[in-house]
């Protein structure tokens, strides 16, 4: 990433406009590599490749198709590799923005089924070449488009809430396995539908939760419900105020045949159910908070910190004395900031001090 307060001067005549590949080099001239501009993005150049790369690998220098091209077929291999799809796990991530080294581009893989979340403008600007690669991948059937409407604002396009969701050629759900187990995804829900960057911690509750009393907060279809359920917890409860995400999580239920009288889900805000418990003496051996993103930029980081402060605060007095409590932070600017562990001991201190 180039930041734009990095930026000394733009050479050229006209200037670039969003979208348009330039090269980047230092206060001597000196080449350091090239990538996509942004004009009024904070983000102002996302860079592709470096000089000596270029160099390497002249066949993608400048050429955004053909580094797409090579991206998305290097970080298939790379899932291949991993094991990724198996008989019994077809839902991962197959790009992984900056980690696969293409910045804004997030693909989900739900068994034939990919779900692209955008968060580029480059991305959007490169939409067809980017579904004709993945539409290469031997297993997918389909592509759904999902730009991420707020985050495309900063980076300078205003998308209709109306092109949300593509599904004109997808099921609105989807039925995947992970893990062994089973779960039913929406291609119109939250992100790309399913968390699929949470595969390890789930399965890691599934490997501590026998004989365990769980309570998943914010647990959208009921990932982490399931998976304690799967592990033989005593008794699981999943909290969510989606309606839609709750109903799928009871299917979800049925489906893996799990005993209805151990898991349920329930439709309530976090806060008020927390409150609530807190009031009526009930805690749980293990608790896991996972809310939506409350900090989608860094300008109301500010009062996300309190919204994260309070939420945890609440989670740890529900949490029994020598339990654990799993909490979630999806949003960027909150890590990136290095807030988030100063956040939970202010939680801490609000209630032991």
């Amino acid at each position: 990433m180039v930041y734009s307060g990095a930026v000394d001067r733009i050479i050229g005549r006209p200037p670039p406009v969003t979208g348009d590949v330039v090269l980047v080099a230092d206060g001597t001239e000196k080449p350091i590599g090239w990538g996509l501009y942004n004009s009024v993005s904070m983000f102002c150049v996302r860079l592709m490749q470096l000089e000596d790369e270029a160099l390497r690998d002249p066949s993608c220098a400048l050429n955004v198709e053909r580094l797409l091209e090579i991206r998305i077929i290097a970080a298939a291999a790379l899932r291949e590799q991993l094991g990724l799809p198996s008989a019994n796990k077809n839902a991962y991530r197959l790009v992984n923005s900056e980690g696969d080294r293409l910045s804004g581009l997030i693909v989900d893989i739900f068994g034939d089924e990919a779900v692209v979340a955008s968060s580029a403008a480059w991305v959007e600007k490169y939409q067809e070449q980017i579904k004709v690669c993945i539409s290469k991948i031997n297993h997918i059937n389909h592509v759904t488009w999902r730009p991420s409407i707020d985050i495309l604002k900063e980076e300078g396009l205003n998308l209709s809430d109306s092109r949300g969701v593509d599904l004109s050629n997808s099921p609105k759900l989807v039925k995947v396995v992970e893990n062994d187990i089973l779960y039913l995804v929406s291609l119109e829900g939250q992100k790309t539908g399913f968390y699929a960057d949470q595969r390890e911690n789930r399965q890691y509750i599934s490997s501590i939760s026998e004989g365990q009393k769980v309570l998943d907060i914010c647990c959208y279809t009921g990932g982490f419900a399931l998976n304690a359920a799967s592990g033989g917890a005593l008794s699981v409860t999943g909290v969510d105020s989606s309606s839609s995400a709750i109903n799928i999580a009871k299917e979800n239920i049925v489906l893996n045949n799990l005993d209805s009288g151990m898991i349920s889900f329930v439709k309530d805000d976090a806060t008020h159910f927390m409150k609530t418990a807190i009031a009526e003496g009930n805690s749980w051996d293990i608790v896991i908070l996972d809310p939506p993103k409350l900090a989608p930029s860094r300008k109301v980081l500010q009062s996300a910190s309190g919204m994260y402060r309070n939420l945890n605060s609440l989670a740890m007095q529900i949490t029994r004395r020598g339990g654990l409590l799993m909490t979630c932070s999806c949003s960027g600017a909150m890590t990136q900031s290095g807030m988030f562990l100063r956040v939970l001991q202010a939680s801490c201190a609000s209630i032991f001090l």
